[in-house]
């Protein structure tokens, strides 16, 4: 029998969103260590250069990892529609299929990020002083590429399942892990950045071993058993179906984002490390909202297979206007506090200038970035993931590439870079509420059993 004591069919929604996402905005919080522990130890220990590598190195990142873990949001899609149905034997298939392809995936990872990274890193145009430690820093990024897919797999599929806590217990040791390690190799051994993506992979593998641990101990359909990792047929193309289009989403967006670095790098060494900075500090301001949206995935695709589908309604929208709210405050905040934050990364006032401009012109606009990734996670619940990744493809590529090639040569100035993003957001999330009022996202879930 499957352990249903996490399952969120039942009881209070806003009881149980919120229950289910603050270990999810903690694990998330802790996840983010991973991140800052590099920037803020290379940016102190090593300077603007090593700081400048780094920064310039995320876009890159998300570009290879974006495709694996599109693929693993429409795994877990699958395995919370099965868990809530309690459809035992499809949920053991979903299960161990999801680790197969993450495997898969990581090894593809691997080969890609160690071999395509200077190339890439050469055309975003990183300059030729920041580029040897660049690629130091990615290439071993990338060899421990295994412990990063799997970890994110493995924490996927315990989300699917109702259970936001395990994965949050196992994070905050490997966080605290990583900063030890960071600190150890950078201020004790001397380090260059190199040291600091090895001190993250390390740190990521001590994950994954926690996460198979409780995997292979859950009870009933759950539980995870390596002689039946494998490529199911059926749950293989389910998988693909609705998680191929957030993967492409994620990879595309990536590409774009790397576009938008490469006109960041054009503007010099300082405006990469303040941007860099800021997208540091970002990525914490918005990690309430994250929460929020990975469980509103969770919650509809639960309710959905349970066929519950005013609770599904219902939560999508308690979670849509809370995180909007919580987006918009966070965004007050860093839109007054962004000097003083920002100066925990950098001491150079020149590149804090360039961060506080950035959050200056994008903090107030968090509420429509919150709404375009709540909305896109319910529709992605409820097995409607090319609508999201048409409206995202259309507007954060080819309309942000489309600004920042025609308006940057002409006014040749880096606001217009940091504009951008608040323009795409507002276009993005117009689209979708209108094909969300528009549609039938409930039952059309039902129908694609």
């Amino acid at each position: 029998m499957q352990d249903t004591k996490n399952r969120l069919t039942e009881g209070p929604i806003g009881q149980q969103m919120i229950r289910f996402a603050m270990p999810i905005f903690l694990g998330n919080l802790f996840q983010q260590l991973y991140n800052t522990a590099d920037t803020l130890i290379v940016g102190n220990l090593l300077g603007s250069q090593a700081l400048a590598a780094v920064s310039s190195s995320g876009s890159l990142i998300f570009l290879l990892i974006g495709l694996f873990n599109g693929i693993g949001s429409g795994a877990g899609v699958v395995i919370a529609r099965y868990f809530g149905a309690q459809d035992e034997e499809r949920l053991s298939k979903s299960i161990h299929t999801t680790l197969a392809i993450a495997i898969v995936s990581a090894l593809l990872m691997t080969a890609g990020g160690v071999l395509l990274s200077p190339q890439i890193l050469v055309w975003m145009d990183t300059p030729a002083e920041v580029l040897p430690d660049a690629v130091s820093y990615l290439q071993v990024y990338f060899a421990g590429a295994l412990g990063m897919v799997m970890y994110s797999s493995c924490m996927g599929i315990m989300q699917a399942l109702g259970d936001s806590k395990h994965p949050l217990y196992y994070l905050i040791f490997s966080s605290i892990l990583n900063v030890a390690l960071d600190i150890i190799f950078i201020a004790a051994f001397r380090g260059g950045v190199g040291s600091a993506a090895l001190a993250t992979v390390l740190s990521q593998l001590i994950s994954v071993i926690l996460c198979m641990r409780r995997l292979m101990r859950q009870k009933g359909a759950a539980r995870v058993r390596l002689r039946k990792l494998g490529f199911d047929r059926e749950m293989t193309a389910l998988i693909l179906r609705y998680g191929l289009p957030s993967g492409l989403q994620n990879s595309v967006i990536a590409i774009a984002n790397v576009v938008v670095q490469s006109h960041i790098n054009a503007f010099g060494e300082m405006a990469m490390a303040g941007s860099g900075a800021y997208t540091r500090v970002e990525g914490f301001a918005f990690l309430p909202v994250t929460s929020f949206t990975m469980a509103l995935t969770t919650f509809v695709s639960q309710n959905l297979g349970a066929e519950e589908y005013e609770r599904a309604k219902k939560g999508a929208r308690y979670g849509m206007l809370c995180s909007m709210g919580i987006a918009e405050l966070i965004g007050v905040l860093m839109f007054v506090f962004s000097p003083v934050i920002l100066r925990a990364f950098t001491d150079e006032a020149v590149a804090i200038d360039y961060g506080v401009q950035k959050a200056r012109i994008c903090a107030l606009f968090y509420c429509l970035l919150a709404y375009s990734h709540c909305a896109s996670a319910v529709l992605r619940g409820a097995g409607h993931a090319m609508a999201p990744m048409a409206v995202m493809l259309a507007v954060w590529c080819v309309i942000r590439m489309a600004i920042l090639w025609i308006f940057v040569p002409i006014l040749q100035t880096i606001a217009i870079v940091n504009w951008v993003y608040p323009i795409t957001w507002s276009i993005s999330s117009a689209v979708l509420l209108i094909y969300y009022l528009s549609v039938d996202w409930v039952h059309g879930f039902q129908k694609k059993k």
